[in-house]
């Protein structure tokens, strides 16, 4: 078992480099496999996820190249084949596959995906919206089946706006016949770099990133290529660490507009930055403000960062309130942060929060890979030894996590226990 060792209240100063982004990869590995040519992918992160995809590329004879952050896939030689429960449950975008492959051979079986236990996350918009392009699902215990004779094109109205629906039924639908519209689309930043690599490959995708994407279905699609997005999530994460202990720590290769929620906050509260071109220099400052957030779809306040951003508001001077409205599990990272000596109090999918809190390191644990990220920041500013137990949560959509922070002076390692 692995754990994570943290010496905390240590002032972190230097450069960290964003890495692409995990919610990007995990939905263009998947569409690459559209592609009857070679699909080169660069920025690739090199993180667990990345890795669970690629042995699934392996199980579908998929050809790949992967080094360096450069990944080319080779679907010349492709099979369709039951996706296993064991390849399935590693990560919860394994579902992607269900488009990919339903637009390429017409028919997938896969098994429920997996993922981190952050509350109900059913697949029903992206059944729904299969069936409206044409295919029958059966669904066998933890097994489902999709199957059509041809996926014709039709209007589809999202009742959430949810970023795996919406990505899905794009994947279906490039190769129905006719014309598709996806309405109350997510308008995420991924979506847009998914859309682009289709496009790159010869589909014809408009409106992504609007709640409007209207999809014309071709039957080809050859080679392509893409940049993967730097990670919003994972600049997210180390900005809140910069506002914690940070002294003009430098966060580089991010795209402003894609934490702009997160800056307006944190503006809010007081803390010090500067925003450069592509990269953001923040210091940890002497008082924080209390302040209020509620977790929206983008371009509202990213749920990935709310319990991130809950460490930060136990350093604020009075009471802050973090509302989740997008998962019912998003808790899990609170008890250990009141072990660690913070006044959380929560009342279903709100926490009141009262700092400021001088935190204490403890043994705590990762119950999700965002909880995880929660319990670095903590460990970061706590006085003492903070060690996190399930890291692999964390490993999950943090590449290099240990080195880039090892790099900018943070006292962090990983160790190996029985």
């Amino acid at each position: 078992m692995k754990q994570l060792v943290i010496n905390g209240n240590k002032e972190l100063k230097g450069e960290i480099k964003i890495s692409g982004a995990k919610n990007s990869i995990v939905a263009l590995i998947p569409a690459a496999i559209l592609s009857d040519d070679k699909v080169s992918l660069y920025n690739v992160p090199n993180i667990s996820d990345t890795k669970a995809l690629l042995d699934i590329l392996d199980l579908l004879n998929c050809e790949y190249k992967y080094d360096n952050e450069a990944l080319e896939i080779n679907t010349k030689k492709i099979k369709n084949k039951v996706i296993e429960e064991e390849l399935s449950k590693k990560l919860r975008a394994s579902y992607y596959f269900m488009g990919a492959l339903l637009a390429k051979f017409k028919q997938v079986e896969i098994y429920f995906p997996g993922g981190c236990n952050i509350g109900s996350r059913p697949i029903d918009f992206h059944i729904k919206g299969f069936e409206k392009l044409g295919a029958e699902v059966t669904i066998d215990g933890n097994k489902y089946t999709f199957k059509a004779k041809k996926l014709k094109g039709a209007n589809i109205y999202l009742d959430f706006a949810s970023v795996g629906a919406t990505i899905n039924i794009m994947l279906a639908a490039v190769k129905a016949e006719g014309k598709t519209t996806i309405s109350n689309a997510a308008k995420e930043p991924e979506i847009v770099n998914v859309a682009t690599l289709l496009n790159s490959m010869g589909a014809k995708i408009s409106g992504a990133g609007t709640s409007e994407i209207k999809i014309e279905g071709v039957n080809h699609l050859s080679a392509g290529v893409i940049d993967v997005i730097p990670d919003r999530i994972e600049a997210g994460t180390y900005i809140i660490a910069g506002a914690l202990v940070g002294n003009k720590l430098r966060i580089s290769g991010i795209i402003e507009e894609h934490v702009e929620a997160l800056l307006s906050k944190l503006k809010e509260m007081g803390v010090k930055l500067e925003c450069t071109g592509d990269s953001i220099v923040i210091s940890k400052s002497k008082r924080y403000k209390p302040i209020n957030i509620k977790t929206l779809v983008f371009p509202g306040f990213v749920t990935d960062l709310g319990q991130p951003v809950s460490v930060l508001l136990t350093q604020a001077d009075g009471m802050s309130i973090f509302e989740e409205t997008i998962f019912e599990n998003r808790m899990g990272h609170v008890k250990y942060l009141q072990k660690m000596g913070a006044n959380i109090r929560v009342n279903d999918r709100t926490a009141i929060i009262i700092g400021p809190a001088h935190l204490k390191g403890k043994e705590v644990v990762a119950t999700d890979l965002r909880a995880g990220a929660a319990m670095v920041l903590a460990g970061l500013v706590a006085k003492g030894t903070t060690t996190i137990n399930n890291i692999e949560h964390i490993l999950r959509g943090y590449e290099n996590i240990v080195e880039k922070l090892q790099n900018v002076g943070a006292d962090i390692k990983i160790v190996e226990v029985e």
